[in-house]
C-alpha cells in the first residue's frame, strides 16, 4: 500500500456523514421523526444533536439525543463497542450521570451503517443515546470544590466497576497497543514527526525518555481496574443546583465518551488533573484538589504516588502529539482538535519548568489539606 492510499484510508477512519443521511439513519433504525439536527464537535468519531417529534400523545414532552457514529478503526471491533456501551447503562443504573442508549426498532443497542467511501465499502458503529444537559467544564471558571467533586468521582467509577462489573466483554478492553492508554507514551514517538523541530519535540522526547526510566518498569506496581481515560474539561458537564442566578454552585450532572480501556487506578487521576489544568488560571494548583477528591475513595500508594507526575506530564505528550498527528490527516477539524494545544504546551513547559520536587510539594500538600 502506498503512503499515499494509506493516508486517504486514515482520513476515511472519521465518519463523513450529512444531516440528511444522519436523519434518515434515526427515522429508518429508530422510527423516530428528526424535528432539529446540528452536529457537535467530535474527535475521531461523527456526532449529532437531535430532537425529534414527541410521539402521539406526549406532545410536551421533549425528547434530546446524541446520535454517535463510531469512526471505522473503532467499528471494527464492536465487542468493545459492545461493551462500552453497557458499562454506561450500568453506571446509570449505579446513579452515575451517563447517558444511556435507546434500542432500535430491533431491540439492538447499536448497529452498522456501510456506505461507499469512493471505491471502497466502510462499515461504521451507530448508536442513539440520550442527550444530557449541561455547560462542559471548559466553559466554566471551576474553584476546589468542583475540583474534587470530580477527583471523587473518578474513583467512584473505576471502584464501582472493579467492584461490581461482571461481563464476559471485558476482555474487549485490554487493548494493547491502544495509543490513549497512559501505560503507551513510548508508543508517541512513532508519531513525533508531526511536531516541528523545536522547543515542544524536546519536551516530548524528554518526557517519553523519563517514562521509559522511571515509570515502565513499575507499571506492575500499580493496581488495575476500567478507565473511562478521558474525563477531560469537555467531557465533564455541569449544572447549577443553586436557586440563586447571582452566585450559582455547580454540580457535575454528566459525563461523556466511554472510550475505555483497562488501566490502573493512577492513571485515572492523572488523566482527570492533567485536563483540568487546561482552562485552570493556577494550573499547577488544580491537582491537589483533585487528587483529594479521589484519595477520599481510592488511596494511592507510594509508588502510584511516585509516579503521578510523569503520568500527568505523559497524559499531556499524549494528547498534543495525537492532536497535532490528526491535524494532518483531518485539517478541517483543525479547530476542535487544537483546543487542549492552546494551552497544553504551555502548561506542560510549566510543569517540566517547576520539576517534579516543586509540583508534588504543591499537589501533596493541598491534598493533605482536606484530612
Amino acid at each position: 500500500m502506498s503512503s499515499q492510499t494509506d493516508q486517504t484510508l486514515r482520513k476515511w477512519n472519521k465518519p463523513a456523514f450529512n444531516e440528511t443521511q444522519a436523519t434518515g439513519l434515526v427515522e429508518r433504525e429508530y422510527g423516530l421523526t428528526v424535528s432539529e439536527i446540528k452536529p457537535l464537535p467530535s474527535y475521531d468519531d461523527q456526532n449529532f444533536y437531535l430532537r425529534v417529534t414527541p410521539s402521539e400523545g406526549n406532545e410536551d414532552s421533549v425528547e434530546e439525543y446524541v446520535l454517535k457514529i463510531m469512526n471505522r478503526e473503532d467499528s471494527r471491533n464492536p465487542g468493545l463497542i459492545e461493551v462500552q456501551t453497557l458499562i454506561m447503562k450500568f453506571l446509570s443504573d449505579e446513579g452515575f450521570p451517563v447517558a444511556t442508549p435507546r434500542v432500535t426498532k430491533k431491540g439492538e443497542i447499536m448497529f452498522l451503517e456501510s456506505i461507499d467511501v469512493g471505491s471502497a465499502t466502510q462499515g461504521y458503529l451507530v448508536r442513539l443515546l440520550n442527550y444530557l444537559p449541561g455547560q462542559t467544564v471548559a466553559t466554566i471558571p471551576v474553584g476546589p470544590p468542583i475540583l474534587y467533586e470530580v477527583g471523587q468521582l473518578a474513583a467512584k467509577l473505576d471502584k464501582t466497576l472493579a467492584e461490581k462489573f461482571h461481563n464476559p466483554l471485558i476482555k474487549h478492553l485490554h487493548r494493547g497497543n491502544f495509543i490513549w492508554n497512559l501505560a503507551n507514551v513510548p508508543l508517541l514517538e512513532q508519531y513525533l514527526p508531526a511536531l516541528n523541530q523545536d522547543r515542544d519535540l524536546e519536551m516530548v522526547k524528554w518526557v517519553i525518555q523519563q517514562f521509559k526510566l522511571k515509570v515502565a518498569p513499575k507499571l506492575s506496581n500499580f493496581r488495575p481496574c476500567i478507565n473511562h481515560g478521558d474525563l477531560n474539561d469537555h467531557n465533564i458537564l455541569l449544572d447549577t443546583d443553586s436557586a440563586s442566578p447571582g452566585s450559582p454552585r455547580y454540580r457535575v450532572s454528566g459525563i461523556l465518551d466511554f472510550d475505555m480501556s483497562y488501566g490502573c487506578y493512577v492513571f485515572e487521576v492523572a488523566i482527570t488533573i492533567m485536563y483540568m489544568m487546561i482552562e485552570s488560571e493556577d494550573p499547577l494548583g488544580v491537582g491537589g484538589h483533585v487528587l483529594a477528591g479521589f484519595e477520599s475513595i481510592v488511596p494511592l500508594t507510594t509508588e502510584e504516588r511516585d509516579a503521578l507526575f510523569l503520568l500527568v506530564s505523559g497524559r499531556f505528550a499524549q494528547s498534543l502529539v495525537m492532536s497535532a498527528h490528526t491535524v494532518r490527516l483531518h485539517p478541517e477539524n483543525e479547530e476542535y482538535l487544537m483546543i487542549t494545544a492552546k494551552k497544553g504546551w504551555r502548561h506542560l513547559a510549566k510543569l517540566l519548568e517547576a520539576g517534579q520536587e516543586a509540583v508534588e510539594k504543591i499537589w501533596f500538600e493541598t491534598a493533605k489539606q482536606y484530612n
